[in-house]
């Protein structure tokens, strides 16, 4: 059994992440999103063997598919936004839709600036922790590191490139795993694309 009622809770509890929609000049539309580390530890009380598994419809404009699957009961979201790693959350925003979750708030405008990103600091998510679920501590929401903050922009700057020489399609299936969780990650991830470009 899925038990939907359970995994709506779990998304409405994680939806504490902002995805980027669209960017106009120091401007961004963003919404709001379920952030997958804080999801993450609900599903595995409720399944161990859910699985959540992405497909990259289109690199430009970003468009990206989430099929999450918990107890055998998959269900999906279509979303597209202003970089991959925003799609994938819009996606992730559509496939809770699925379950009945709609975020607190509409979409709004908030300062952007290239280097940052969108200033979401001041927006509240408002999401309470589900009922039924038992209590455990959410993980911190870590701090913005600045040389991976770097790190990304160079992944997306080579990223224009590979569009640009057509070999998107196969850098969105190596972007689909993000862009790393440590520097060294990335890194290996940057090399692995240059290699594309170079081939």
């Amino acid at each position: 059994m899925a038990e939907p009622h359970r995994v709506r809770d779990a998304l409405r509890a994680s939806m504490t992440a902002w995805a980027t929609l669209t960017v106009r000049d120091d401007q961004a539309r963003v919404t709001l999103a379920p952030d997958l580390d804080v999801l993450a530890p609900y599903l595995d009380q409720i399944d161990p063997a859910w699985s959540l598994t992405w497909a990259c419809d289109s690199v430009t404009p970003p468009v990206v598919r989430a099929r999450l699957t918990v107890h055998g009961a998959a269900r999906e979201g279509l979303a597209t936004a202003h970089t991959l790693h925003d799609a994938k959350l819009a996606a992730l925003a559509e496939m809770a839709r699925s379950y009945g979750v709609r975020p607190t708030s509409d979409p709004v405008w908030v300062e952007y600036d290239p280097e940052d990103g969108a200033n979401t600091t001041e927006l509240e998510t408002d999401t309470p922790a589900p009922a039924d679920l038992p209590e455990r501590p959410l993980p911190p929401t870590p701090p913005r590191d600045p040389q991976m903050e770097k790190a990304r922009r160079h992944i997306e700057d080579l990223l224009d490139q590979l569009n640009v020489a057509g070999r998107g399609g196969e850098a969105a299936r190596i972007l689909m795993r993000g862009y790393g969780e440590t520097l060294e990650e990335s890194r290996a991830i940057y090399k692995e694309l240059h290699s594309i470009l170079k081939g």
